[in-house]
């Protein structure tokens, strides 16, 4: 495969999985990741800041999707209800991506260092879902509980979606629903 091929940063991410898969995390170098994709070291590094960033590089534009149709929903839509919204919206688009989802899922389980990266991302992904909140008056507690309620609904969701058929929006309603439950005292 030739460098002038187009979508170099999917065929790096597609080595970087499979290497990672292969040979582990820690094990697998850039330059490994770079010539399975038939590209050089220099394009995996105008793409990827380092090989962590090809599994975390999604992150800012989940964010933008989550804050940006929370900012969407109507103000008299409770705060659980618009960060709800929110949550359909990254699991339609996570959806779609579900094999390497799975894939990259794998790559984390089996190393700390990344597990601990996907953390930073949930809490930066919550932070920005209570700023949003805030914006739109929703005062504290209320605004950090219902992002933290929220992300972790998505966390137990996408869990659950790794392994299940169904589809990630109705894994992260039926979540949603089942917190209300726990919460309602039923």
């Amino acid at each position: 495969m030739g460098r002038w091929e187009p979508d170099a940063r999917g065929r790096l991410e597609q080595a970087a999985l499979a290497l990672y898969g292969e040979r582990g995390f820690e094990q697998t170098t850039v330059a490994e990741i770079a010539a399975r994709a038939g590209l050089t070291e220099r394009t995996f590094f105008r793409h990827f800041a380092d090989k962590r960033e090809v599994l975390f590089a999604g992150a800012g534009s989940l964010q933008d999707l989550l804050v940006s149709t929370l900012d969407s929903t109507p103000d008299s839509a409770a705060p659980i209800d618009a960060i709800a919204a929110a949550l359909a919206a990254a699991g339609a688009r996570l959806q779609e991506r579900r094999e390497y989802a799975r894939q990259r899922q794998t790559v984390i389980a089996a190393n700390a260092e990344l597990q601990e990266r996907e953390l930073i991302k949930l809490a930066s992904l919550s932070a920005a879902l209570a700023d949003t909140l805030r914006r739109r008056g929703v005062t504290d507690p209320a605004a950090s509980l219902a992002a933290e309620a929220g992300i972790a609904v998505f966390r137990i969701a996408f869990e659950l979606w790794i392994n299940d058929q169904r589809d990630l929006p109705q894994l992260i309603r039926e979540s949603l629903d089942e917190l209300k439950a726990v919460t309602a005292g039923e």
